[in-house]
């Protein structure tokens, strides 16, 4: 990237020009300390490493030391975005990430912010374990972790290090840190209880403010763990699409040199305006997992910064030459052999690949394959698998719960058919090791069961379209949350925020409202995590399992191998709830296909009329499907029996649709009677009834029934008409009779009655 100048602002001579225009002359106002020469500082940034302890950990130390060997360790500083720790592979999450801090100790990591992960096992554990150390079983950080808006709710004061001074190349480097306001909704809710999360611009600024006013900072870096929603779209795309990513570029303070952002896992380096002055700064994320090390290098001459930016992969081979990498690769092999005692042990078997669902890949041959994983919009196979292993796994002393839920953010590992035998013998293709299936579920979330209404659950459901507490969208505006296969659910994404879900289906009823449903899920969500705040409109109960044991020692030791399932459980589409016979129907239904690797792409849709026991099933069209979407074209029969079912079928994966499809409304019926002769006489008069039925506009088809004299007459409708001669009456007097049309799937029955007097002679 070509070299970039700005003139680099103090925050107290920002104040004094508030509301002058920035030119050229502006010169006068620079806080920055005259250098006798340039002086060059190289900022090496990560984040999102989510304890990536495995065999290439190495290979991304000596990216890191490679930059520090080119740039000299006296004019490097590494700084981290966040997220180290928490959603981890197995090696350093069985070990409570203490592989994987011991790692960032031994790269001198100098300051992080906090992210959202790092409050994964709860405050009080964060706080005794990497940053007081009051856990003698637990080596702490070394390097500071920076929670500029984190503050205590009672008394509101801050509740972590705010900033991080250090003297690189002679310079006196500030570094502010901040994580996203988001984290209430991100983690389990009762292991932050005592916190409060404030603006992060906001409070970053003010900590910027007061470094300045306690010594001028020759350079002012701020972490971010919040970050641009796509890598792959321009900085002014990204601005316009997340109001935390534009709070960031456009409103922090002109003083900050070069900003470090995280959160997103997305990779992007930008070139950003400084609000209120002339040129840009850098603006950088590295992805995550440690695919890329991100390298700012910075010149400051005399008050002017210059600066280039980029993001480097991940070494292909390991530089063990390099000290720090030799100490890390000790650091890893030590925790791969414990992690090994356990984690390569069989757990479970599985027929092909289960997965979360995948951006950028392609249909091909083999079903979906390609593309990046953890696309949390959308439905997956392994979603499917645990919203299952919570609702097909018995607790003891439990009740039987009707449904499973997982939330999407929760799957951080993937169940591959394809072993890896130099792992471990026991790893040949369909096993699924301890280590894998742990990775899958990595968090320790207790199992909760939770009692709702189904008002609630619906409630649930349509807060997959997210909104924070305020009322804001947060940077993830859907989250697709697993459920178990008895449930079926359509939305209809046109319609209003909070009124999209159309249809739920439970065991193949509908979902009634007054209803009591018992929902097993983690922690987590029955704690309103997620932003899925109507589960606390539900009563939990926590199981004391641990998610963990009921997904390995539970769900896969018992059952045979796991398969994945590809048809979807939630559809989008506007489709009626409800089709009546004769009617004529038109909607169109999406996202039909999942994106779970191994999903193969459906080419037509089957709509089929399944009609009650006695009755034979109609096909009734068959309709194409192209990039999982179809429209749907055709008219219901005229005869629809009581019960029926509209179902619509992909080919491939078997997506089942169901909609209720009931008979046409019967049309309104009127019965009238004509009586000859008037004079009626005992056992001698045959007394005869001309019946008309009109039905709608038209004569009634039909039979119509006379009760009389003890007798009971039933004749067939002509032409809406029936014609009766009835049997003498036996006796004199006054006698009743009763006239009933019987109606038929089209028309409603009808009745009346008269009275006939009967003489003796």
């Amino acid at each position: 990237m070509p070299s970039t100048s700005r003139i680099r602002w103090g925050a107290r001579a920002l104040a004094a020009s508030a509301g002058a225009t920035l030119v050229a002359s502006s010169l006068a106002f620079v806080a920055t300390p005259a250098n006798a020469a340039p002086v060059d500082l190289t900022i090496i940034a990560i984040n999102d490493f989510h304890g990536r302890i495995d065999a290439n950990t190495t290979k991304w130390a000596t990216t890191i030391e490679t930059i520090r060997a080119a740039k000299g360790d006296a004019n490097s500083l590494l700084v981290s975005g966040g997220d180290n720790i928490g959603a981890s592979l197995f090696a350093s999450a069985y070990a409570e990430d203490q592989p994987t801090v011991d790692v960032m100790n031994a790269l001198e990591l100098s300051s992080t912010a906090a992210g959202n992960h790092e409050f994964d096992r709860g405050f009080d554990w964060l706080k005794a374990n990497l940053i007081d150390g009051t856990n003698p079983d637990y080596r702490k950080a070394d390097y500071s972790i920076l929670g500029d808006n984190v503050y205590y709710k009672t008394p509101d004061e801050p509740a972590m290090d705010e900033s991080y001074r250090a003297t690189v190349a002679g310079l006196d480097v500030c570094v502010a840190g901040a994580v996203t306001e988001e984290t209430p909704s991100l983690v389990t809710p009762s292991g932050i209880s005592q916190l409060t999360f404030k603006d992060p611009v906001d409070e970053v600024n003010r900590v910027v403010a007061e470094m300045e006013a306690d010594a001028p900072c020759d350079v002012t870096i701020p972490t971010y763990h919040e970050g641009a929603p796509d890598g792959t779209k321009t900085l002014d795309q990204n601005v316009a699409a997340s109001p935390a990513f534009a709070s960031i570029v456009n409103e922090t303070d002109p003083s900050v040199d070069a900003i470090i952002t995280a959160h997103t896992h997305q990779k992007y380096t930008y070139d950003a305006p400084i609000p209120g002055a002339t040129g840009t700064r850098p603006v950088i994320q590295t992805g995550s997992y440690g695919d890329n090390v991100g390298e700012i290098d910075l010149s400051v001459d005399n008050g002017v910064v210059t600066y280039t930016q980029q993001n480097i992969p991940r070494a292909a081979a390991a530089n063990l030459e390099l000290p720090r990498v030799a100490e890390v690769k000790s650091i890893v092999d030590d925790a791969l052999a414990a992690a090994d005692e356990v984690g390569n042990v069989k757990v479970g078997t599985i027929t092909d690949d289960i997965t979360t669902a995948f951006t950028g890949g392609t249909y091909g041959p083999d079903g979906y394959t390609g593309g990046t994983r953890d696309d949390r919009a959308s439905e997956s196979t392994l979603g499917h698998l645990v919203a299952d292993a919570l609702r097909e796994t018995p607790i003891a002393g439990q009740p039987t719960p009707d449904i499973g839920v997982t939330n999407p953010g929760g799957l951080r590992g993937e169940l591959l058919y394809a072993g890896d035998t130099s792992t471990s013998p026991e790893n040949t293709d369909g096993v699924v090791t301890f280590e894998e299936a742990n990775a899958v579920l990595p968090f320790v979330n207790n199992v909760s069961y939770v009692d709702v209404t189904g008002a609630t659950f619906r409630q649930i459901l349509e807060q997959q379209w997210q909104t924070n507490a305020d009322g804001t969208i947060p940077s993830r505006p859907y989250l697709a949350l697993g459920l178990s296969k008895n449930v079926k659910v359509r939305a209809d994404e046109s319609r209003p925020l909070g009124d999209r879900i159309t249809s739920v289906m439970i065991n193949g009823a509908p979902l009634r409202n007054a209803a009591h449903y018992t929902i097993s899920t983690f922690s987590f969500l029955a704690s309103g995590g997620d932003n899925f705040r109507a589960f606390k409109d539900g009563v939990a109960t926590d199981t004391g399992k641990i998610d963990r044991d009921l997904w390995i020692d539970g769900f896969f030791a018992n059952g045979g191998a796991k398969s994945p399932d590809f048809a979807r459980r939630q559809v989008f589409t506007d489709a009626p709830t409800r089709v009546v016979g004769g009617e004529h129907v038109t909607f169109g239904l999406t996202k039909l296909d999942l994106t779970s690797i191994g999903t193969e792409a459906s080419t037509t849709l089957t709509a089929t009329l399944d009609r009650p026991a006695g009755a034979a099933d109609q096909v009734l069209g068959t309709f194409p499907v192209t990039d999982g979407a179809a429209t749907v074209d055709l008219r219901m029969p005229r005869r629809v029996e009581k019960g029926s079912v509209l179902r619509l079928t992909t080919d491939a994966n078997g997506t089942r649709v169901p909609i209720v499809a009931a008979p046409a409304p019967k049309a309104a019926s009127h019965l009238s009677v004509t009586r000859k002769p008037k004079h009626v006489t005992v056992d001698k008069t045959r007394p005869k009834l001309k019946v008309a039925v009109a039905s709608g506009d038209a004569p009634a088809s039909g039979k119509v029934r006379v009760k009389a004299g003890g007798r009971t007459y039933t004749m067939k409708l002509d032409d809406g008409v029936a014609r009766f001669v009835l049997k003498p009456f036996g006796s004199a007097g006054k006698h009743v009779v009763k006239v009933r049309y019987l109606g038929t799937w089209q028309s409603k029955a009808d009745s009346r009655q008269l009275t006939v007097k009967v003489h003796k002679k």
